[in-house]
């Protein structure tokens, strides 16, 4: 058995080994970055459902539903605006 084969194989599996931990080591701080910016983006949710909770606590009770127009046409007129994917053109 030739001792500089068996070290060389050896070299090229430690510089393979290297190189992966390093990219794992690359992901990891990237996952950690991406981590704390979904734990932010849940602290702001969290904080914001607590003020409009808060806010809609205040709000008086509706007791009956809004007043639509009793056109027959009013709900078809509903409808196309709903489903406008562009905004309306300008005057």
């Amino acid at each position: 058995m030739n001792i500089q084969l068996l070290l060389g194989a050896l070299g090229i599996q430690e510089d393979a080994a290297r190189a992966l931990a390093e990219d794992l080591r690359t992901q990891i701080t990237e996952l950690r970055a991406r981590l704390r910016e979904a734990g932010t983006q849940l602290e702001h949710l969290a904080i914001t459902r607590k003020t409009v909770t808060a806010l809609a606590d205040r709000l008086p009770a509706q007791t009956s539903a809004p007043d639509r127009p009793e056109h027959p046409d009013y709900p078809r007129i509903l409808a196309v605006f709903n489903e406008a994917t562009n905004p309306l053109p300008g005057p």
